[in-house]
């Protein structure tokens, strides 16, 4: 008969079925042909294994007894393991052959106001707001001391690094801008949905830690700039000694710095708006500030500005506390001290006891400018890298005398504050070319984003990169070197070093740098906050998600606070220098993974992979990945392992706890190509034994809500496999797919909140079939994909077949289904008895063993199991005990030599038990007990005679009646012509049926008990009180499952052998190898 088999899609919310596909799915479901069996019972090949072929000779007189005659059909396969010691010499292992964002943003966007967004061109909506975000308090503050501390040329390496990796990610990300329409969120919606949400939260969270310590740096700088260069007297904290000034300047920026986060805060919380309209007066600051900056480098070359640097030897001099660069002066012909005298000596009088330094060197004056044509370029070529506190000197002024360090500290020298170092600078100069994400987070405002971002953003780049590489030669050239690696001014009254390069005046770059720090942290703010909304409301993280709300026109709230006190965290820092690289280490990781989505995609080239913007390769975008990580740790590496922790933590969390999304990412993409490739990998042979390890197709049931019947068998299936290999959980369901499509939704959806209940880390397989016996078949046959299959089958022993009056129960058990498919397919079989008493995962069994009967050896998984199940918490204590059966003519202490000789080879510890079975007589309780189960085999098949067998006895019956009527009619004188009426043929029919049933009861009584049955049955009674003697307190018994009859006709009495020989027994798990080693001698 055709056989329906239907594989249930995990994910179809609807269905819609029509008549021509109804037909259509008929007629594909009429192909599948029920396959003859050309094998019965065991008679199926097995592979080549010195185990478990035998010769000839193996096959001898040692199995004719009456012990082992429950497994004596299986031993021309199977040996028995006191032959199976004998060959252990011999034993060699030879090779075994985004559509739920989506939805939510349509339904956010019903509840929404329709907003006109302006539509913005290229120049205006992605350029300048690039350049805006690019050019900042770096350039201003730090520039000139990178410059000075690591070279022209080292500063030109460190500057084209960086804005390499910029232009290599601009490229990456104006290919995915460009793959379709890049809603508000940026950069984090790009990461997301190309690597998905686990990737995307990871590194969206990354890029908003960026973005708040963004804040951070830009809040200190507009500080810095505040208190050195616009109004020092109004520090809170005065050092009265020089030693003091660092930590003064730390306490009086983290005052501050809060004060002026709390202001930018409430600003932000009430009109956000009026921070976008101030955009552009931000951005004219930064423009009319570099435009200063090259006017006043032209003018250099005419008339050098006149900023004098006091020089005490070749040592530079810090110019506050004295007007002239003199130790002394001659006023109205007398020759008195200067300020700069009372600094270095005990008092005003000439003779006054003076630093040894000081009065061994003269006082000099070096032009702080000297001009673009001056030739100082050639000095400022190379670094001049040095420890904390080491002096800022000239080497090419002469210097005498010995020098105090320990006295060093307290003269009015300009210093190192920090220890700098090539790969320091690289970490502070970096966030000066962040903001490259400023077009794509304004994709929704543009008229034509596809064409717009890529030329803005890349246009932007290149603008600023110019920049910068242009400062660096200009800064070179122009300014003095003592100048330049003075980072606050101190040499020139405390002015800021790249004011007195500006033109008109210094007070030009001041004021444009300290309007366009404020703006930089007004929009950090701003941003970072709806960056966090956008990623709690998708869901991924859900402890995140109290800040996808705010207020009611949508704005951020608790975001709002959340980066505040973030923030906050990095303005108690107070340092630029140390914030600088910790916001590198984020973006860099930003950056890091946009690469990684565009060569990701690239390389596997997905039907929607389809950008606009063509520059791209999948080599620059590895090239600008590598370029990102290398950053990372040239810059710190510490701060890089700390970022790359947050963003597993974060990755692993929402794997773990996060909300499922499906967005078409391309880790996605990779995975199934990985998959796919591995999956060709194993189809080339089968493992080899050394690699074989259980994988489970586990059979379960379920009850008439599609409910699982027993769940335990899951928590066994979970200790058995401690979350390595395969499962499968399979469950055939009887009807047609048509009308129980809803029913196998339901049981796939039970089935996998109970291996979710029990961690279990598998799949879910539901077959629809006209008949439980081919559904398993076919779930057997068809169970995984290509080398990925499953190689055990488990399951629960049905408890109830002797209870029930159906013999369904007991065929479906044997006949064709459980034991004999899996033998024909070369699979193991376990059958758990009692799985409802087996531990929960949450159990710990304390010290007791586990017990193995080993009979015959059937591949050697008798022996692995026990040391796979100690593997799981829950059997750990339990220790291992072997049992095997010896016969008359056994040697059984040599036996338990060789038991323990091939335990130790397995590196296995067990202890280990010979059990001699001698022939006995055959009992008369067990003759009884066979005629018994024979005679109900014999009531249960005439009971459920089918009613087309009935008809066929009766209509046989009336034929013969009707034929021995004629022949005696011919054989008489006279031809007598009889009529049947109906009523006539009834009572004949009623005749016939109780005279069939009289003799079939009279059979049952007069039945004689075969004698191959009494041979079974005494072995099964006798092998069950061996077992129960020594195993009846084991936490669970492992025996060899004998093998069906070949003979199908005693598929009933088979039940009843097993029933006999697990009673009394608590745990017990029958073991049937599938016809291979599985367990190995050799390394």
């Amino acid at each position: 008969m055709p056989t329906n088999f239907t594989v249930v899609p995990v994910k179809d919310n609807t269905r819609e079925a029509k008549d021509g596909n109804e037909d259509e799915d008929v007629d594909d479901n009429n192909m599948l042909k029920e396959e003859e069996e050309d094998t019965t019972g065991d008679g199926v090949p097995k592979e080549n294994s010195p185990f478990i072929n035998n010769t000839e000779n193996d096959k001898g007189s040692s199995y004719d007894g009456t012990n082992m005659a429950l497994f004596e059909e299986e031993m021309d396969s199977n040996p028995m393991v006191s032959s199976l010691l004998n060959k252990l010499a011999n034993y060699t292992n030879l090779t075994q052959g985004a559509h739920e964002h989506e939805e939510a943003d349509d339904d956010e966007g019903s509840k929404k106001k329709a907003v006109k967004s302006p539509q913005m061109g290229t120049f205006m909506g992605v350029y300048l707001p690039c350049l805006q975000n690019i050019l900042g308090v770096i350039l201003f503050l730090r520039l000139t001391w990178i410059v000075g501390t690591a070279g022209i040329l080292e500063s030109l390496v460190i500057v084209g690094l960086c804005c390499s990796c910029t232009m290599l990610t601009a490229i990456s990300m104006s290919a995915i801008a460009t793959n379709g329409v890049v809603p508000a969120g940026g950069s984090y919606y790009m990461i997301s949905r190309s690597l998905g949400p686990e990737f995307g939260g990871a590194v969206g969270l990354c890029f908003y830690l960026g973005t708040t310590f963004a804040g951070s740096m830009y809040i200190l700088g507009t500080i810095e700039i505040l208190l050195t260069y616009i109004v020092p007297k109004a520090a809170i904290f005065v050092a009265t000694r020089k030693e003091d000034e660092v930590d003064a300047l730390l306490n009086n920026m983290r005052v501050y710095g809060s004060c002026c986060l709390a202001m930018m805060a409430v600003v932000v919380f009430v009109g956000v708006k009026y921070v976008n309209k101030l955009a552009l007066v931000f951005l004219a600051c930064v423009i009319l500030s570099i435009l200063a900056i090259y006017a006043g480098v032209i003018k250099t070359i005419f008339e050098p500005p006149d900023f004098p640097v006091c020089m005490l030897g070749n040592r530079t001099l810090q110019n506050h506390n004295f007007d002239k660069c003199l130790k002394t002066e001659v006023i109205d012909n007398i020759t008195v001290t200067t300020k700069l005298w009372t600094l270095f000596c005990e008092g005003p009088e000439l003779n006054a006891t003076c630093n040894e330094y000081f009065t061994n060197n003269n006082v000099t004056v070096v032009q702080g400018i000297p001009g673009l044509t001056s030739g100082v370029i050639s000095d400022n070529m190379w670094s001049e890298y040095g420890p904390l506190d080491m002096l800022v000197e000239n080497k090419k002024l002469p210097s005498f005398g010995g020098s105090d360090p320990a006295k060093d500290i307290y003269m009015p020298y300009v210093v190192n504050d920090i220890m700098t170092f090539f790969t320091l600078l690289v970490g502070i100069y970096f966030p000066s070319v962040t903001g490259i994400m400023a077009g794509s987070n304004r994709s929704g405002d543009l008229r034509d984003a596809q064409k717009s971002i890529p030329i803005g953003t890349i246009l932007a780049i290149a603008t600023t990169s110019v920049i910068y590489i242009s400062c660096v030669v200009l800064f070179g050239a122009c300014i003095e070197g003592v100048l330049l690696r003075d980072k606050f001014g101190d040499s020139v009254k405390g002015n800021l070093v790249i004011g007195t390069l500006s033109w008109p005046s210094p007070w030009v770059i001041v004021i444009g740098s300290f309007f366009s720090c404020c703006g930089a942290g007004l929009q950090s703010l701003t941003g970072a906050p709806r960056l966090l909304q956008a990623i709690a409301r998708d869901g991924i993280v859900p402890f995140l998600q109290v800040f996808g709300h705010g207020k009611a026109n949508g704005e951020p709230t608790w975001a709002l606070l959340l980066t505040a006190g973030i923030c906050e965290i990095g303005i108690l820092i107070a340092s630029l220098d140390s914030v600088a690289p910790i916001l590198s280490m984020f973006f860099l990781m930003c950056y890091l993974f946009v690469n990684l989505a565009c060569a990701v995609q690239t390389l596997l080239r997905t039907p929607n992979w389809r950008p606009r913007f063509k520059y791209y390769h999948w080599a620059l975008s590895f090239l600008g990945m590598s370029l990102c990580l290398a950053l990372m740790f040239i810059s710190s590496w510490y701060y890089a392992i700390v970022a790359m922790v947050i963003a597993g933590c974060i990755y692993k969390y929402i794997e773990y706890r996060g909300a499922e999304k499906e967005w078409g990412d391309g880790i996605r993409g990779l995975s199934l190509n990985a998959a796919r490739y591995a999956l060709i990998r194993l189809e080339d042979a089968p493992p080899h034994t050394k690699n074989w390890r259980p994988q489970l197709l586990v059979l379960l049931n379920l009850d008439s809500d599609q409910g699982v019947k027993h769940p335990r068998l899951l928590s066994f299936c979970t200790q058995l496999k401690a979350g390595k290999g395969l499962t499968i959980v399979g469950n055939v369901i009887e009807g047609t797919y048509l009308t129980k499509e809803t029913e196998a939704k339901k049981a796939e959806q039970n089935i996998k909140a109970s291996m979710s209940a029990e961690r279990t880390k598998g799949f879910c397989h539901v077959v629809v079939s006209s008949n439980l016996r081919d559904g398993v078949s076919h779930l057997i046959q068809s169970a995984g994909l290509g080398g990925m299959k499953h190689n055990t089958v488990l399951m629960a022993w049905p408890g109830t077949w002797k209870q029930s009056n159906d013999p369904q129960s007991w065929r479906n058990f044997t006949v064709r289904c459980y034991t004999r498919t899996t033998t024909a397919a070369h699979q193991a079989l376990l059958v758990a008895k009692n799985v409802d008493s087996f531990p929960t995962n949450q159990d710990r069994l304390g010290e007791g063993t586990i017990d193995v009967w080993w009979v015959v050896h059937d591949g050697g998984m008798l022996m692995l199991l026990p040391f796979l199940l100690r593997q799981h918490k829950v059997w750990r204590k339990c220790k291992m005990r072997i049992f095997t059966v010896a016969q008359l003519d056994d040697n059984s202490i040599q036996m338990k030599k060789d038991l323990q000789m091939f335990l130790y080879h397995l590196r296995l510890n067990a202890e280990v038990e010979v059990v001699e079975m001698h022939d006995n007589d055959i009992s008369a309780f067990t003759y009884e007990k066979t005629l018994v189960m024979e005679q109900r085999s014999q009531m249960l098949k005439q009971m459920h005679l089918s009613r087309t067998e009935r008809e066929r006895e009766v209509t046989h019956t009336l034929s013969t009646s009707h034929a021995t009527l004629n022949d005696k009619a011919d054989t008489g004188p006279e031809r007598v012509h009889m009529t049947w009426t109906k009523d006539k043929l009834f009572t004949e029919r009623n005749r016939n049926r109780e005279c069939n049933a009289n003799m079939a009861v009279r059979d049952l009584f007069n039945m004689k008990p075969n004698q191959s049955n009494v041979r079974r049955m005494h072995t099964a009674i006798k092998l069950n009180e061996v077992v129960v003697n020594k195993s009846q307190g084991a936490h669970l018994v492992l025996l060899n499952m004998p093998g069906p009859p070949k003979n199908r006709g005693g598929d009933e009495n088979y039940m009843e052998f097993l029933e006999v020989l697990l009673e009394g027994l608590n745990r017990v798990l029958l073991v049937r190898g599938g016809g291979r080693e599985v367990i190995t001698i050799y390394s």
